[in-house]
């Protein structure tokens, strides 16, 4: 699946923001507090609302406050949220959209909405799910069969409670495939907050087919990949030998007592290091690898700041790792301070950030003729982020 446009209301520092034709390869970039973050958070807080309740994704994202410091300062407003989506890039383009308000301290869902533009089809997008405070209905039968509005089948639905998202419960269910489809979408996205030294002790041993949120089970996963994906494992150490020079093999051992360690081996020398011994920049070029060579990659991949610890040389090729996961099928996002790795980026994959009046606005930067006339002429990006051409930003 491809997001191809974001459209948010009252969420955050987002007043009223709508990011168009999103790329494959999404890079954001910003100052501190310009809303680089939250724009994950909006992921996060969908996927753990699929998980549990909108009021306990609110709590993980507000604390103890919950909707009302997630909901814009100062708005009276419900949190709305929007996403335009394919299934596939011939496939029509579908659109969810998620309405929170709150009543009596507790948030509910007010309007959930999952609609279909039929492909050179004019009109009204067909609503196949369509909820307000906890009952609504949803369509049965596969979209492709059907050619008239009065041959969908529109089947009741009453849910447990009204903070529940429609998608969580119906999701379950194959006969909403659409939703089904949606589900799939939100439950597999990754938003990565990679921490180095959570990657380096030694893990209890047990079984990872993924890189998990903070990386903490790294060493299990590259046990998973030698022992079941062994083409891909190999894929891996040689392209992070190509990049960390001296680095010839990583293994991953069990000791007796139980615990999976990381142990890297250096063709300069015969016996292997402990991972608490090789480089955080070693470290978490291997944990970007295994992220991005994942067998069952993720539909969509969301990274803060990659360029963190990371020798700067680095970040050209880790830009283009990153671009080619996105080329493979997987969207990517990532915000970054860095020039370097922005100078490894294209034009029309930057979208950069800037407060007004205390509220975030979205601007694009092919839509920026001074900065699109700089870069056919040569220039980097990173480069014309320093000079200021991006707006107010503090780039490192």
């Amino acid at each position: 699946m491809k997001i191809e446009a974001i459209k948010l209301k009252n969420f955050k520092t987002f007043k009223d923001i709508e990011m168009l034709n999103i790329p494959n390869f999404c890079v954001i970039v910003g100052a501190n507090g310009s809303g680089k973050s939250t724009v994950f958070n909006v992921f996060e807080f969908l996927r753990d609302a699929m998980t549990g309740t909108v009021n306990s994704a609110l709590a993980r994202l507000g604390g103890s406050r919950g909707f009302r410091e997630v909901r814009t300062r100062n708005s009276k407003e419900p949190i709305f949220i929007e996403l335009k989506f394919r299934d596939k890039p011939n496939s029509p383009l579908t659109t969810y959209s998620l309405q929170i308000n709150e009543e009596k301290g507790r948030a509910f869902v007010e309007r959930e909405i999952l609609k279909y533009r039929r492909s050179g089809k004019t009109g009204q997008p067909w609503h196949f799910l369509d909820f307000k405070n906890g009952q609504g209905t949803a369509v049965t039968n596969e979209l492709d069969n059907v050619t008239k509005v009065k041959d969908l089948n529109r089947e009741k639905q009453t849910l447990k409670s009204n903070d529940i998202l429609a998608i969580k419960g119906l999701a379950q269910f194959e006969r909403f495939p659409a939703v089904v489809a949606l589900g799939n979408l939100i439950e597999n996205w990754h938003v990565s907050d990679f921490h180095i030294n959570k990657a380096r002790p030694e893990q209890e041993a047990g079984f990872a087919e993924h890189l998990s949120r903070e990386g903490e089970n790294l060493s299990l996963v590259i046990e998973y990949l030698f022992n079941h994906h062994k083409e891909i494992f190999n894929k891996i150490i040689k392209l992070l030998s190509e990049r960390v020079p001296g680095i010839s093999n990583i293994e991953s051992k069990t000791t007796e007592e139980g615990r999976v360690l990381l142990k890297f081996k250096d063709g300069a020398f015969e016996d292997p290091f402990l991972a608490r011994y090789v480089s955080d920049g070693t470290i978490k070029m291997l944990a970007y690898l295994t992220l991005l060579y994942d067998p069952q990659p993720h539909p969509l991949l969301c990274v803060e700041e990659p360029e963190n610890q990371l020798y700067s040389k680095l970040l050209w090729e880790l830009a283009e790792e990153f671009r080619s996961y996105a080329h493979r099928g997987g969207q990517v996002f990532i915000s970054t301070h860095s020039p370097d790795l922005l100078n490894a980026i294209e034009l029309n994959e930057v979208f950069w950030l800037e407060k007004k009046d205390g509220y975030t606005q979205v601007k694009r930067a092919k839509d920026n003729e001074q900065v699109s006339i700089y870069m056919k002429e040569g220039d980097q990006m990173g480069y014309l982020w320093k000079q200021g051409f991006l707006g107010e930003v503090d780039p490192r």
